[in-house]
């Protein structure tokens, strides 16, 4: 089996469409689907369903995963003899859903550790276990529950999550605010999959409600802008109402136990850990998470 037919199977086997892994992967479609078919060949049995959309099958779901661990024991490899021969400490590779939260702690890393260079890189929390198992990246930071084996983690802080609002909104001088009175109102909130969009139809399911949503956005850090800007109102992290903004929003109390995220840094039970990502644990472990930034009425960017 060649290295490349696995890759090429890996993005298969996450995207489960044949056409957007050629484009991904800047390959004919045809090509892809003959690598596939002799995979499938040489194995001597399907890896997927074909029967409607393509469906990973339970024993490619089975390949899959030795498959991530094979090619990141290889990566892992490479690595290791790269910081062996190198006279630096090389590269820091860290996933996140967000990293606003995380400005405080990299820019001091980074002032700690100047000759390391560190790659972010944005990531749904639905993919950084595969990520972690393929040391695609070293360290990832998820806002809410990562399911999976081989994995270890350990939690930096919790918090509220309240509802930002326009200050000349009805609800701005209020307190708190219960999930029935917002059943109407309509939600600026990013796309399926983010954390807070997970949580924004958590919340209403639990009341058999369904949230008026007017705006998915792919720009966070847009979110706080266009609730200021009296589009809508939307969820936003106790975080962000440290945070310095252009767009002041009034940050209200949600009455829920549930109306929280849980910020978590993951690593690989079973990975080798380069120094410059041990040091990147370490610096974000050892954070002050409880100390906020320069505080005011307004709320900041969505995390």
């Amino acid at each position: 089996m060649e290295l490349n037919s696995l890759r090429q199977f890996l993005v298969v086997a996450r995207l489960e469409h044949l056409s957007r892994a050629a484009d991904e992967l800047h390959i004919a479609q045809p090509s892809l689907s003959r690598t596939i078919a002799r995979l499938e060949s040489e194995l001597g049995t399907p890896l997927f369903d074909r029967s409607g959309r393509l469906r990973l099958n339970d024993t490619g779901k089975l390949f899959r995963d030795h498959v991530e661990r094979s090619l990141g024991e290889l990566e892992a490899g490479r690595r290791a003899v790269a910081e062996a021969t190198s006279v630096g400490l090389g590269t820091v590779r860290l996933a996140s859903e967000t990293f606003l939260t995380l400005t405080g702690p990299l820019a001091a890393y980074k002032r700690a550790h100047p000759s390391i260079e560190i790659e972010l890189h944005w990531s749904l929390a639905e993919d950084m276990a595969r990520r972690l198992r393929a040391q695609d990246v070293d360290l990832c930071v998820a806002s809410q529950p990562i399911h999976a084996e081989g994995l270890e983690s350990m939690q930096l802080f919790e918090e509220a999550v309240g509802v930002g609002v326009p200050l000349a909104h009805p609800f701005a001088s209020r307190t708190s605010v219960s999930i029935d009175e917002l059943a109407d109102q309509p939600f600026i909130t990013a796309r399926k999959g983010h954390w807070l969009r997970r949580l924004l139809d958590r919340l209403f399911a639990a009341r058999d409600l369904t949230p008026k949503i007017v705006c998915e956005s792919d720009e966070h850090s847009a979110i706080a802008d266009l609730i200021s800007a009296g589009l809508g109102i939307g969820l936003v992290p106790g975080f962000a109402r440290h945070s310095a903004t252009r767009a002041p929003v009034a940050w209200i109390a949600v009455d829920s136990p549930d109306c929280r995220r849980r910020v978590t840094l993951h690593w690989g039970a079973d990975s080798h850990l380069s120094t410059a990502a041990r040091l990147m644990r370490t610096t974000i472990t050892g954070w002050d998470w409880t100390a906020p930034e320069p505080n005011g009425r307004a709320a900041g960017r969505s995390q």
